[in-house]
């Protein structure tokens, strides 16, 4: 995962790391840290980054090189249940079992459990990966696809 575009947006809109932070609703420490990627944004602060600069999460975690915000709705927020039901779904139609799944994507099984039902938040890595080896959209993983009418 590479998270430069997190400084070529921030400084394209000539903001500083404590800025942007303020915007965000974190220390400026804590947005210095995913900019150098000493850590990695979670997913809910990566919506809201999305949604101020108005690109999609594909675009910032380099799943795509072209933006498709405008194909997503971040004013939806972002709902674990949703989340793991897209990951139940995707994990069901490559006809995968939750032992499979987990072992392909290098974590446990409880894991996995834990994120199909809801019960935890998925991390933005592993939601990375997922579409990364799926070849899927982070984005439409979240549940963030708008409605057909609403693409029109």
């Amino acid at each position: 995962m590479d998270f430069s575009k997190l400084i070529l947006l921030r400084q394209k809109k000539d903001l500083t790391q404590r800025d942007l932070a303020k915007i965000l609703g974190v220390s400026k420490s804590t947005y210095a840290r995913w900019e150098t990627q000493e850590e990695i944004i979670p997913l809910w602060h990566m919506v809201n980054f999305c949604k101020y600069f108005k690109v999609s999460m594909d675009y910032i975690l380099g799943v795509s090189k072209v933006n498709n915000y405008e194909k997503y709705d971040y004013t939806r927020k972002i709902d674990k249940v949703v989340i793991g039901g897209n990951i139940r779904f995707l994990r069901k139609q490559n006809k995968l079992t939750q032992r499979d799944f987990a072992k392909l994507l290098n974590t446990s099984q409880s894991t996995i459990c834990a994120y199909e039902n809801g019960k935890t938040l998925v991390l933005t890595a592993f939601i990375y990966s997922l579409a990364h080896e799926f070849n899927d959209s982070v984005d439409r993983l979240c549940g963030l696809e708008k409605a057909l009418e609403e693409v029109k």
